[in-house]
């Protein structure tokens, strides 16, 4: 690797919907980190395991309520 300019963070927000952002840029509001900085690809592989159900948690809960 040849610095941050190689690592990503996995990020998740308040519905948890999540993305990568690279290691060297300001997370952006509404942001928050996952774990430690990875390459992409095994930011990418994470995010495969982790958001399993693509529905925002508002959804989810709305949905919920009606089960």
């Amino acid at each position: 690797m040849s610095g941050t300019d190689d690592l990503y963070f996995i990020v998740r927000n308040h519905e948890d919907q999540y993305s990568i952002w690279r290691a060297d840029q300001e997370i952006p509001a509404g942001w928050e980190p996952v774990g430690d900085p990875a390459t992409r690809s095994a930011c990418l592989d994470r995010v495969g395991e982790l958001w399993t159900d693509m529905r925002p948690a508002s959804l989810r809960a709305f949905m919920d309520q009606g089960a």
